[in-house]
């Protein structure tokens, strides 16, 4: 029985990946729903003072958004 990823979470289709993990199908859709629901921000490499600064407060600002 072919099953239909459509009507799967992503919670029930990364198990049904790991239970099934030579269905290459099943896979491919987890990695594109994930894609999707990524938030695409995206941190330059910490590699000077400013960059260093950057992340350091893009960090605090996501720890307090967490702690709240």
């Amino acid at each position: 029985m072919k099953q239909d990823f459509a009507d799967m979470n992503v919670s029930e289709l990364r198990a049904y990946v790991l239970a099934h993990r030579e269905d290459e199908t099943a896979f491919q859709t987890l990695i594109d729903r994930l894609k999707v629901n990524a938030s695409g921000v995206r941190y330059p490499c910490p590699n000077t003072p400013e960059t260093i600064a950057i992340t350091q407060k893009a960090i605090q600002e996501r720890v307090g958004k967490l702690a709240s």
